[in-house]
């Protein structure tokens, strides 16, 4: 009986992830991704990870999920939008990147992450897991795949031929084994380089891969010096990441804004003029956004980013 348990799981597990709200989800065999290796290492190699330090810390640890859980055996890989066709107001606001329009997507995730699991261990009490949110060493793109969601588009971002690429991945390995799904095989950005041309700073490279030293989303994000002065002119406005690159992606012609009410702007923000932005205080700072992914970036560097394109 448990056999029979064991192997209709998967599907359980899907129709759970969608219950909870996940968009997509898919199960992958944990293994060492060791193909990805001499890729990843190029890339630091190179210094296109600009001042993230931590990617260039323990590559063979980031290739292996076994390392962060030990007995891994699967890996729950899920999908959940945030295309919001709710946008900002005023035209020329500053902009920010439609991921940081709610609350933080981090906190979101982890919460449908640990009730899908809680309900895993309910059919399989031996059942042992950890979720992960960009918040550990693990290629979650290339997870992404190889639990059949998509394919790796040349801005590198993960595409799915339903939802396109504005969808957040996050993921649950399991000491269990469970039957996977067979990892995304085809391809289908063909000859389009329609997001290369687009990148207002040629951050992006033929190989799938991005130049963070030239990225908008890095240097308004994580960059703590001062943003070149070669890139300011060509930010157009974006002062918290960049969705330029998805922006423009045919397979996001169609995308549907997402179904999480964590998700939607705050309306207070989405109503705020260019002289509001300017003249923005660190008491309203702290008060409009509050739990958001912006204020990881602190208020002085939020405020050198608006000065720096409108100021």
């Amino acid at each position: 009986m448990k056999d029979q348990q064991t192997n209709s799981l998967p599907e359980l597990i899907k129709q759970k992830a969608h219950q909870l709200g996940f968009d997509l989800c898919g199960i992958a065999k944990a293994r060492p991704l060791e193909e990805y290796g001499p890729r990843l290492k190029a890339w630091v190699r190179e210094g296109m990870n600009d001042k993230m330090e931590y990617l260039a810390r323990d590559i063979e640890k980031r290739l292996d999920p076994g390392n962060l859980l030990k007995g891994a055996r699967s890996m729950v890989i899920t999908g959940l939008s945030y295309y919001s066709g709710n946008r900002q107001k005023h035209p020329d606001a500053p902009v920010l990147s439609r991921y940081a329009y709610g609350i933080n997507y981090h906190d979101v995730i982890f919460e449908k992450l640990g009730q899908l699991f809680a309900w895993i261990k309910s059919v399989e009490p031996e059942a042992e897991g950890r979720s992960v949110v960009d918040s550990a060493p693990l290629l979650e793109k290339a997870w992404a795949r190889e639990a059949g969601l998509g394919w790796q588009g040349r801005h590198s971002v993960l595409i799915n031929k339903k939802i396109g690429s504005f969808f957040f991945i996050g993921s649950l390995i399991l000491n269990l084994e469970l039957e996977s799904d067979s990892p995304y095989s085809e391809e289908y950005c063909k000859e389009c380089r329609i997001c290369i041309d687009a990148c207002p700073t040629g951050a992006i490279n033929e190989n799938r891969t991005i130049d963070a030293r030239k990225c908008i989303a890095n240097l308004t994000i994580e960059n703590r010096g001062p943003i070149p002065q070669e890139i300011i002119p060509l930010m157009g406005r974006r002062i918290y990441g960049c969705d330029r690159c998805q922006e423009v992606c045919p397979w996001n012609k169609k995308a549907l804004p997402n179904r999480t009410p964590e998700f939607r702007i705050n309306e207070e923000v989405a109503a705020l003029s260019p002289d509001e932005w300017k003249n923005l205080t660190e008491d309203q700072f702290s008060r409009l956004f509050k739990g958001s992914v912006v204020e990881r970036v602190k208020y002085e560097r939020f405020v050198r980013n608006i000065m720096d394109v409108i100021g």
